[in-house]
């Protein structure tokens, strides 16, 4: 077995304060991309999307944009009903270090 030398990835993170941003910023990516695996098995177009959301079509793709962190529960939620799923937000414990 080897041994570990440094700290890990995750202390890093944490040392460089860029820890939220790092998982706030994976997690918007995974959202959006869900969003649009939904819309795509549906065959689902973007106007066709945001009619179902009642929202506009540039709303829309603030939301898909994985960058575009400026986006509020209550779109996600819309888009989440739009394509027959359920949005689901947890607390968790932290993973023990």
């Amino acid at each position: 077995m080897s041994e570990r030398i440094g700290s890990s990835f995750e202390s890093f993170l944490n040392e460089t304060g860029s820890k939220e941003d790092i998982y706030a910023a994976a997690t918007k990516r995974v959202l959006a991309w869900q969003i649009e695996q939904a819309m795509e098995a549906q065959n689902m177009s973007k106007t066709q999307m945001a009619k179902k959301m009642k929202t506009s079509r540039s709303q829309l793709d603030r939301l898909l944009d994985p960058t575009n962190m400026a986006v509020q529960i209550d779109t996600i939620q819309k888009a989440a009903e739009a394509v027959g799923r359920k949005l689901v937000i947890e607390l968790r414990e932290p993973a023990p270090v």
